[in-house]
C-alpha cells in the first residue's frame, strides 16, 4: 500500500493500529466511551502529524468514523463548522481571490518591493517584521494571516518565487508561524492569551495587565522568537529571487482596485477595534467577503467564486477543530493533565527544574488539547502544581505561556493550518519549520526566558 512507502507512512500506520487497540481492547481500562474517543483521537493525530494522506481525507475519515460509531454527538464532531475560525478561513479564501483578481495584491507587492532587500533573507525579515508589528493593532492571529497572505504571495510572485517553489512555501509558512508565535508576547494578540487570562480571572480572581504581560513575555517569546523564525525560515527555505526591474511601473488604480481597497481598509479597522465593538473577526471577514461579490460593489462575479475556491482547507480546519472539541468533550485533555501533574518530578526548592518539568508536561498535553485548548486544561491545575512545586502561582501560570508559545507539530496551531490552506504550501515543509523552531526554542529561548524571570523576581 502507498501509505507504507515512507517512514511517515509507517508511523501513521502504527498510530492507527495503536488507536484501534485502545478503542477496541481498552488496555488502559478507560471505559468504553473514553477508549473509543482516545483511539480515534490518536489515529487522527498520527495522520495529521505525518501527512501520510491528504489532510482533508483525514478530516472526512474523522467525521465519518465519529458519527458511524456514535463516538460523540454531531454538535461536537462538527463543532469546527460552527467555529469563528472556519468562517474566517472561508472569508479569507474569498478576499484572497479578490486581491489577486483585481491586481491589488501585485500593487502592494510593487510598493513593498521597494522596501524589502532583493534577497531571500530580506523577504523573510520583512515578512516577520510586518506580521509582528501588525499584531500590536490587530488582535486576531487568524485575521492577520487572512489579510497578509495574499500580499505575501504577491510579493513572492514579484520576486520570481513561483507556485510550488520552496521559497514561496517558506514565505507563506513564515506568515502563519509569525502570526501566532511572537504574538504570544502581546496580551490581546492571540486566542490562547485571552483564554488564559479569562480562566485566570475566573478561577484565581485576577488577570495581568497589558504592560505586565509585555515586559514578562515579549523580549524573548516575542522579539527573540521573531528573530529565530527569521533564521529558521531562511535556513530551511532560502531560494533564488529575481530583483525588481525598472520597467515594472505601476498603472493607475482601477475602479475595482479602489472599491476593494475601501473594503479592506474597513475590514482592517473592524479587526483592529474588536475590543470596542465585540464583533468577531470572522464576521468582519465574512462581511468583507460578501461585499467583494455583491453586485455593483464587489469585484468578483458571483458565479465564479466557489468554482475557483478549493474546499480542502476548510475541511481540514473543520476536522482539526472537531478533533479539539472531541478531546474537550470526552475529557481526554483534562485526564492527561491530571496524569502528568501526578507524574511530573516536582520538588520544592528546585525552581528551574520544576518550571522546565511543567513546561514540557504542558507541551505534551498540547499535542492532544492543541494550543488554543491548553490554557483551559492547565489553569485549573495551576493551584495544585504551585503547592507541590513550591513556586508562586504567578510563575506557574506564566509557564503555561512558555508551553503554548511554540507548537511541536503544525496541526496544533490554527494560524499555521490557515496558512497551509490559503497558500497551498506543503505540510512537510510546515513540519520542518515548526520542529526546527521548537528545538531551537528549547535550547535558546527557554533558558533566556527563565533567566529573565529570575531577574524580574518571578521565582
Amino acid at each position: 500500500m502507498p501509505i507504507f512507502k515512507s517512514p511517515a507512512g509507517w508511523i501513521a500506520a502504527a498510530g492507527i493500529l495503536l488507536g484501534l487497540w485502545i478503542a477496541l481492547g481498552d488496555p488502559l481500562v478507560l471505559g468504553d466511551a473514553l477508549a473509543r474517543s482516545s483511539g480515534l483521537v490518536l489515529a487522527a493525530i498520527a495522520l495529521y502529524a505525518t501527512g501520510a494522506v491528504k489532510e482533508y481525507v483525514t478530516a472526512l475519515a474523522f467525521f465519518t468514523i465519529a458519527m458511524v460509531f456514535s463516538i460523540a454527538p454531531a454538535g461536537v464532531v462538527f463543532a469546527g463548522f460552527e467555529s469563528n475560525a472556519f468562517w474566517l478561513v472561508l472569508s479569507g479564501l474569498v478576499i484572497g481571490l479578490a486581491i489577486n483578481a483585481t491586481g491589488l495584491g501585485a500593487r502592494f507587492a510593487r510598493g513593498l518591493a521597494r522596501i524589502f532587500p532583493a534577497n531571500y533573507a530580506g523577504l523573510v525579515v520583512g515578512t516577520v517584521t510586518a506580521t509582528t508589528l501588525i499584531a500590536f493593532v490587530m488582535p486576531s492571529s487568524m485575521g492577520r494571516v487572512v489579510l497578509l497572505m495574499p500580499i505575501v504571495l504577491a510579493i513572492a510572485d514579484r520576486f520570481g518565487l513561483k507556485e510550488g517553489s520552496i521559497g514561496r512555501s517558506g514565505l507563506a509558512l513564515t506568515v502563519g508561524f509569525a502570526s501566532f508565535s511572537p504574538a504570544t508576547g502581546i496580551l490581546p494578540a492571540t486566542v490562547p492569551n485571552m483564554v488564559l487570562t479569562g480562566a485566570m480571572e475566573k478561577i484565581h480572581g485576577y488577570a495581568p495587565l497589558y504592560g505586565e504581560w509585555l515586559i514578562l513575555h515579549f523580549p524573548f517569546l516575542g522579539l527573540t522568537k521573531a528573530l529565530l523564525i527569521c533564521a529558521a525560515s531562511w535556513a530551511l527555505f532560502r531560494d533564488e529571487v529575481i530583483p525588481v526591474t525598472a520597467e515594472d511601473e505601476a498603472k493607475p488604480m482601477s475602479a475595482a482596485e479602489k472599491r476593494l481597497a475601501v473594503i479592506l481598509v474597513a475590514a482592517l479597522i473592524g479587526w483592529s477595534t474588536d475590543f470596542l465593538h465585540g464583533v468577531s473577526p470572522a464576521w468582519i471577514g465574512m462581511a468583507a467577503a460578501i461585499l467583494s461579490v455583491l453586485p455593483g460593489i464587489g469585484v468578483l462575479p458571483q458565479q465564479d467564486v466557489f468554482k475557483k475556491i478549493d474546499v480542502a482547507p476548510v475541511l481540514y480546519l473543520g476536522g482539526v477543530l472537531g478533533l479539539g472539541a472531541l478531546i474537550a468533550y470526552s475529557g481526554i485533555g483534562v485526564g492527561l493533565g491530571h496524569f502528568l501533574a501526578d507524574l511530573l518530578p516536582l520538588t520544592p526548592g528546585a525552581s528551574v527544574t520544576n518550571l522546565l518539568s511543567m513546561t514540557f508536561g504542558s507541551s505534551v498535553i498540547a499535542l492532544a488539547a492543541t494550543i488554543p485548548g491548553l490554557p483551559a486544561v492547565m489553569v485549573p491545575l495551576s493551584g495544585p502544581l504551585a503547592d507541590v512545586s513550591g513556586l508562586p502561582l504567578d510563575t506557574v501560570l506564566a509557564s503555561i505561556v512558555l508551553s503554548y508559545s511554540t507548537a511541536i507539530l503544525p496541526y496544533q496551531a490554527p494560524p499555521i493550518i490557515i496558512a497551509l490552506g490559503l497558500s497551498g504550501a506543503r505540510l512537510a515543509d510546515a513540519t520542518k519549520l515548526v520542529i526546527s523552531v521548537a528545538v531551537a526554542t528549547v535550547v535558546l529561548i527557554f533558558p533566556l526566558e527563565l533567566l529573565w524571570w529570575k531577574f524580574l523576581g518571578l521565582y
